[in-house]
């Protein structure tokens, strides 16, 4: 075979540092246009992006010659840095320095795109912390660290009894 292939569909998720609600209405209709954008020259393109005030999903399509790892990196500054110029209010805007990462199938695409759609009434009845706890226990991640602020191991037990 002469040419590489891939199709490598991410769920990211990823929040505000501290979870501070920084995401407005008037903020995320610029927001998600220019993140897609930003995904679009990674070659990784984005085929779905919400959240909440605190929060984003994203579906995206791994490109083939970046690592989620940089491509989060990347994502995460130039929107950081795109932010910070809207307004005073955003000058100390930053993005929670970690993240989540899930691989799905594309029999999920059209589950996945309408769960994200549907971030702020979900998130009405379901906190993030919940959420992402979740996601940790579904995708079997390792629960002994503290992620997004939330103490996983101990959450996790807390679940179980």
């Amino acid at each position: 075979m002469s040419q590489s292939l891939s199709s490598i569909l991410i769920h990211l998720v990823f929040s505000t540092k501290n979870r501070e609600p920084f995401i407005t209405p008037a903020i995320e209709t610029e927001l998600h246009p220019y993140m897609a954008k930003v995904f679009r020259e990674l070659k990784s393109p984005s085929l779905t992006i919400d959240g909440t005030s605190d929060h984003l999903h994203i579906l995206f399509s791994l490109g083939r010659v970046i690592t989620v790892a940089d491509l989060v990196e990347e994502v995460k500054t130039e929107s950081s840095k795109w932010i910070k110029t809207k307004g005073r209010e955003f000058r100390i805007f930053h993005w929670q320095a970690g993240y989540g990462a899930f691989s799905i199938g594309q029999s999920n695409v059209e589950i996945l795109k309408r769960y994200i759609r549907a971030q702020k009434k979900h998130h009405r009845l379901v906190t993030f912390q919940d959420e992402y706890r979740k996601f940790l226990k579904r995708y079997q991640i390792d629960t002994t660290s503290v992620i997004f602020g939330i103490d996983c191991h101990s959450a996790l037990s807390a679940l179980r009894s």
